[in-house]
């Protein structure tokens, strides 16, 4: 899955001193699209580690007390989805980067070596540290040239969840997919931290990639048209899994142009914290759907006690497609069977869509441009899901080992819990009683026959 390789021969570092290569942490390379395991801390405080959806926890060294981390920020290939892959940029082999996880009160050092085609920075979103580790081009620091390495060093000083991306020409990096989740574990048992058996990570992010290619459109300012998770899009999403009574934590941030109101099937969660810090407990309400706002971090807690498959999605519906094309006409109610037969002698094999709906789109494999994401995507045990982008499933079982996060396969329903056929026509309704309103006023009753009347008491 991960692939450590030797930075010294890289023909494209270089412009990197060997001497000063042979110095910094050995960077950690994806190679899958996978969601990784847990990285278990090698040595220091323990803290009970996230799991990036779809991605990885960086490694770390430790010298003379400082946590050492290695990002390398160059492009990247991304399997978005099986069969679909995009030219992005990243760090360490993949967009977003990896997950850093530290422990409040860790001094960090973290080498940024950029092997993109021109200068980058990095910014800590959310840290308390000094200025001059703030990573803003031009009014904190010089640019990163491209072939150099820069080092941040400080001090992670409050618990949370937070986000690093660049402050450089970030309109183009940001669009290309450079991001990465910084996680800080609190040092001891806080107040408003409780801990949980899972501990999910994920970033929002959007990109404009127009079907048969494969680079983004880094001009486009609102009409994206693949929503994805960690950069990817259902059904390339893993599933969120769970042992029935686990305290779940998820942890979403959102580094895409617009908000996403977060929405669970099954379970009713808190919002437990934010890149501001923790939220105090006098201060939570219980939602089902929660809303992410653009440069935002949220924390979703709750307790998986409803076994089952559920949904687990942003609800702004067109977020839950792929490959959306803005300007298709609505065919609603048109018949086009005469159009179609016309259209059909200039190109053979021409179907007319969308006259009853786009639900055809999820069953039919239609052949389209090469490297091309389905619209809507994804069997599941009843036929096609009809869901594409930022949609995932929370699999909720019984007796599920800790640690273990293998895909458990379709929940099996127990008998007369499934939804199920009754036949050409429902049962008839039973015409309620009359009832009689306190202090005689006339109220209107449901008749026999289906008639309403009049009555005086």
């Amino acid at each position: 899955m991960f692939n450590r390789r030797s930075l010294l021969g890289a023909a494209s570092l270089a412009a990197v001193s060997k001497a000063a290569m042979a110095a910094l942490p050995e960077p950690v390379i994806q190679t899958s699209p996978d969601t990784q395991a847990p990285l278990v801390p090698p040595t220091g405080r323990p803290y009970n580690p996230v799991v990036t959806l779809n991605g990885w926890t960086a490694p770390w060294r430790m010298n003379a007390g400082v946590k050492e981390f290695h990002l390398v920020a160059e492009p990247v290939v991304r399997e978005m989805a099986p069969g679909f892959t995009a030219k992005l940029w990243g760090y360490n082999g993949q967009s977003p980067g990896p997950t850093i996880e530290v422990v409040e009160g860790d001094r960090v050092r973290i080498y940024v070596t950029n092997r993109l085609p021109e200068p980058t920075s990095m910014h800590w979103h959310g840290q308390r540290l000094p200025n001059g580790m703030d990573g803003v081009t031009g009014l904190t620091q010089p640019a990163i040239p491209p072939g150099k390495t820069w080092v941040y060093e400080f001090i992670a000083r409050r618990p949370g969840t937070f986000m690093y991306h660049p402050h450089a020409d970030e309109m183009v990096q940001m669009a290309m997919g450079m991001m990465g989740l910084w996680i800080t574990h609190p040092k001891a048992k806080h107040p408003h931290i409780d801990e949980v058996d899972r501990d999910y990570a994920f970033l929002l992010n959007a990109y404009d990639i127009e079907p048969g290619s494969a680079v983004p459109r880094i001009m486009t300012m609102l009409d994206f048209n693949l929503w994805s998770w960690n950069s990817r899009i259902f059904p390339g999403i893993a599933p969120l899994v769970a042992s029935q009574g686990d305290r779940v934590r998820i942890r979403v941030g959102n580094l895409t142009m617009t908000n996403h109101p977060m929405h669970i099937h099954g379970h009713e969660f808190t919002v437990t914290g934010t890149d501001g810090g923790p939220v105090p407990r006098t201060a939570r309400w219980p939602e089902v759907t929660t809303d992410v706002a653009v440069g935002q971090m949220r924390q979703l807690e709750f307790t998986a006690d409803e076994e089952g498959d559920w949904a687990f999605h942003c609800h702004k519906a067109h977020h839950t497609m792929n490959a959306m094309g803005h300007g298709v006409p609505t065919m609603l109610g048109v018949d086009a069977s005469d159009l179609e037969g016309k259209i059909r002698k200039l190109v053979p094999g021409y179907m007319a869509m969308g006259q009853t709906g786009m639900h055809e789109m999820t069953e039919m494999s239609m052949p389209g441009p090469a490297n091309t994401a389905p619209m809507m995507a994804g069997d599941g045990p009843f036929g096609a899901i009809g869901m594409g982008g930022m949609f995932s499933v929370l699999k909720v079982r019984r007796g599920l080992r800790r640690g273990d996060y293998a895909d458990p396969g379709w929940f099996q329903h127990p008998p007369g819990t499934l939804a199920r056929e009754v036949g050409d026509a429902p049962p008839a309704a039973v015409a309620p009683e009359a009832s009689v309103s306190p202090g005689g006023v006339e109220v209107q009753v449901r008749k026999p026959g289906g008639h309403a009347g009049h009555e005086g008491h």
